[in-house]
């Protein structure tokens, strides 16, 4: 099987690794790609965002499946002109990707499936973000209603920064607070058979301890041996199967990676957000415990067949991934400079390109991450910190407590 992989980002150098690692694979194309990804497979130009680019390419490459990374090219109908021509393509058709692509969609579906979730408004001006931040109240939630690369939300006490945030976006869906341990769950989908893959946790805040902005993700871990028993079970039950049958209802059934955000609260688990493909960084440590082959596993969903594919297999232990971002990273990012240190086995690169000289340089806000296995959450977490601390890039910062309170048995989920 050919492969055409569209992206370039620290997820797509994930799915690269499980692609190339695949059995069934004669080969791997990716596009744009990155300089980690062309260590290990051929990478292409391509506008990824461009469906009729990239289903062009697709032909002349001789693609038996392409699979589409980012979220951008899914909302503008890559999978869909793919599939005009009549390739297998793993990613929603653009109708169904407005599960990410609007903040509202995504609650009329939660709404109209019974799935648990907050309680929300949308709102596009500022009279009635108020209205909707004082019927909430503190800390206030404010998310984007459109893309915004995972950092279009503000979580807050200050009203007035709330607010603000509001005004810069211009349409926004404002939400009641959940309260409890986070957990991102991945379900592989055909639109009517589902698989889900390993609960993780991501850290979106910039700093240690949780401080300061939320960024795109600046690490991951899985498992999570914090989680309830059923966990899983529940999600698949309670949001997955009712979501997947309220967009086949509606004429535009879901099929992919329909990622499920959720908050694990006092009154059970709700959805923080649905997203229309694998998140980053948690791809980098699911993927990394993965035994099953990646692409015949997206091949059955991309192809209906999923039904038919055995069960999932999971190497033993555990993976952590912590993220190196750029000085400035996130509200301004500096690239340019110079990277050592970075060609390692178990480094994934996010935002790196290569000078003309040949040298590794950062090219944007999260540059690469340092990802790792182990016997268990502590053994991986040292094994990550160490492929870390070999890195060399002037200005750059990480998190120095990704999986500690899990380590530490910190994590406690509300009764």
């Amino acid at each position: 099987m050919r492969v055409l992989l569209v992206g370039g980002g620290g997820r797509e150098h994930a799915l690269a690794l499980g692609l190339v690692g695949d059995p069934g694979v004669g080969g791997v194309i990716a596009a744009p790609g990155n300089p980690g990804i062309a260590a290990i497979a051929e990478v292409r130009e391509v506008a990824a965002a461009d469906p009729g680019a990239v289903a062009a390419l697709a032909v002349e490459v001789q693609a038996d499946l392409v699979v589409i990374g980012p979220e951008a090219p899914l909302v503008a109908g890559v999978a869909d002109a793919v599939r005009a021509k009549g390739i297998a393509a793993f990613g929603p058709s653009a109708e169904a990707a407005r599960l990410e692509g609007s903040k509202t969609f995504a609650k009329e579906i939660m709404t109209a499936a019974g799935v648990p979730t907050a309680r929300a408004h949308t709102c596009t001006d500022a009279e009635s973000t108020a209205r909707a931040l004082d019927e909430f109240g503190a800390p206030y939630v404010v998310k984007n209603d459109a893309l915004a690369a995972g950092k279009g939300v503000v979580v807050t006490e200050d009203r007035d920064a709330a607010l603000k945030h509001a005004q810069e976006c211009g349409r926004v869906v404002v939400e009641e607070y959940l309260a409890g341990p986070e957990v991102s769950l991945f379900v592989v989908t055909d639109g009517e058979a589902a698989l889900p893959l390993l609960p993780a946790q991501d850290f979106k805040r910039v700093g240690d301890g949780d401080s300061g902005p939320n960024t795109g993700g600046m690490g991951a871990y899985a498992p999570l041996p914090w989680a309830p028993p059923g966990l899983v079970d529940e999600v698949m039950r309670d949001v997955v199967h009712p979501t997947l049958a309220e967009m086949r209802r509606r004429g535009t059934p879901f099929a992919g990676l329909l990622y499920v955000g959720l908050a694990l609260t006092a009154a059970g688990p709700r959805v923080i957000e649905f997203n229309a493909r694998f998140g980053d960084p948690e791809t980098q440590v699911v993927l990394a415990l993965l035994e099953t082959p990646l692409a015949g596993l997206l091949h059955a969903a991309a192809t209906g067949t999923l039904a038919a594919h055995p069960p999932l297999r999971w190497r033993d232990g555990a993976a952590v991934t912590v993220v190196v971002a750029a000085n400035g990273y996130p509200a301004s990012p500096r690239t340019g400079d110079v990277i050592t240190g970075a060609d390692r086995a178990g480094i994934i690169h996010a935002g790196t390109r290569r000078a003309a000289d040949g040298a590794l340089l950062s090219a944007g806000g999260r540059v690469l991450c340092g990802t790792a296995t182990g016997p268990d959450l502590a053994a991986a977490r040292d094994a990550a910190y160490a492929l870390v601390r070999g890195v060399e890039l002037a200005g750059s910062h990480h998190r120095t407590d990704i999986a500690a309170a899990a380590v530490d048995g910190r994590i406690a989920v509300p009764d």
